[in-house]
């Protein structure tokens, strides 16, 4: 949570539309008790962030159908002292892939088999696509595969997947390791559209190597903003002001950079 820039989005969203509300972190080290906390002093909703996605469903009272599909939650609100849990992830990533392409029909290969991937890959069956996914964990892909009816291959078999869409669910490349890359660079020519969750650093590698390849790439900072709208809406019943969140979103980034702009950072959510 340290270095999360949901404060800014959210809070430039209040302030946008005149609420009455703040968004802070907490940093937790009991869930149980966090939980308690968030029931006590009344808190209207919160984010849920890794390792408690999946520790917190038995802690609340409802869960929504397609949290409980994926088996895990990013989101929580309180309704009148009932803490109902949802899933925004699946979410974010659908929308930021939609702004690029269709997905009925489309065969997307899933880096990774945690709790990303699950949404991600939930989103995109959901949409009508065709989903295989691979991680270093084979018996790990292998069961998510199983749980959602999709398709696990071997990391030997990736020059077979026919898919044209690929989406890095894993923090390779991630700040500091800025020169890894989650996939050999002789496989990136056969995807027209690549996505990375990874957002710091906002181009990597794998990034870099797709769009010198002639891919179409989205960053992670999309996915983080899309499903950000989606819990502001769930939280307030309101539209979420998407240009508002975009702007503070890639703003805090920028500042992280101490003002070295990063390439692709004024992103058009039109493109």
């Amino acid at each position: 949570m340290a270095h999360t820039l949901s404060p800014q989005m959210h809070n430039a969203a209040f302030r946008e539309l005149e609420l009455n509300a703040v968004y802070v972190a907490f940093p937790v080290t009991d869930l149980a008790r966090a939980v308690a906390g968030l029931r006590g002093l009344a808190i209207q909703g919160v984010s849920v962030t890794i390792p408690f996605k999946e520790e917190i469903i038995p802690l609340i009272d409802e869960l929504d159908p397609q949290a409980a599909r994926i088996g895990a939650v990013n989101t929580v609100v309180n309704r009148d002292g009932r803490l109902i849990g949802y899933n925004t992830d699946w979410l974010g990533a659908l929308r930021a892939l939609q702004v690029r392409t269709k997905l009925t029909g489309e065969h997307v290969l899933i880096l990774g088999a945690g709790g990303a991937a699950r949404a991600i890959a939930f989103g995109v069956l959901k949409e009508g696509g065709r989903v295989s996914l691979t991680d270093l964990d084979a018996p790990r892909a292998a069961a998510l595969a199983r749980d959602l009816k999709a398709e696990a291959i071997p990391l030997s078999r990736l020059n077979q997947c026919p898919a044209a869409i690929l989406v890095n669910a894993t923090p390779v490349g991630m700040e500091p390791q800025v020169e890894e890359i989650p996939i050999s660079p002789e496989f990136l020519g056969r995807f027209h559209l690549v996505m990375d969750v990874v957002y710091r650093p906002l181009e990597t590698r794998l990034l870099r190597e797709a769009k010198a390849r002639g891919a179409a790439t989205i960053d992670g900072l999309q996915m983080l903003i899309h499903q950000a709208t989606a819990q502001f809406e769930l939280w307030t019943g309101m539209t979420a002001p998407l240009e508002t969140m975009v702007r503070a979103a890639y703003q805090a980034l920028w500042e992280g950079y101490e003002g070295n702009v990063p390439g692709g950072l004024l992103w058009d959510p039109g493109d």
